[in-house]
């Protein structure tokens, strides 16, 4: 189940708002919190991937890593649901400094009667901006292992403090309550 935990981790980066009020210091964005539930649709026990089917219909893929515990104890039909809450700093990087890829990891998957449990991710990583949109007023950065992101941001003061090739510091902590119904 800690691959799900993962998989949940990847939707969230994927799916943060980036409102970067200011770029002079460390900034905190908004706590956002998630909660996914459903029905598990289709099991791909040889690449670990489960896909969801939502009440209203929408199916959401989690990508389970090879480590998670009672991974084969899912079935298609069961009932799972996600709680996650992320919390994203971001700092722009003084030139010369070096890159940072990390993550730490703390889980209880596994440890319950039924499959589920709590996991933590933090999440940091040195992202180069790539592209600026002002027109769209979004921008896209590419950080390791070629990872691309383009988030829509909220303060166009923003642009004026930034341009392409600043790189900057993106730590995401993510917490995750999973639980089979």
């Amino acid at each position: 189940m800690t691959r799900i935990a993962t998989i949940l981790s990847a939707v969230a980066v994927v799916t943060l708002g980036f409102a970067l009020p200011s770029w002079a210091q460390t900034k905190e964005l908004p706590k956002q919190t998630v909660t996914v539930s459903g029905t598990v649709e289709t099991i791909d026990k040889n690449n670990h991937l489960l896909q969801i089917k939502t009440a209203d219909g929408k199916f959401v893929a989690l990508d389970v890593p090879a480590s998670a515990k009672r991974f084969d104890e899912l079935k298609v039909g069961d009932k799972v649901k996600a709680t996650y809450n992320n919390s994203v700093l971001v700092r722009l990087k003084p030139a010369g400094e070096a890159a940072v890829d990390s993550a730490d990891v703390g889980s209880t998957m596994g440890k319950e009667a039924r499959p589920g449990g709590g996991a933590s991710m933090v999440r940091t990583m040195t992202a180069t901006i790539s592209e600026i949109d002002k027109g769209s007023s979004s921008m896209t950065f590419v950080g390791p292992n070629q990872w691309k992101y383009s988030r829509r941001i909220v303060d166009p003061k923003v642009f004026d403090q930034v341009k392409v090739g600043d790189r900057v510091d993106i730590t995401w902590g993510t917490e995750l309550v999973l639980a089979v119904e």
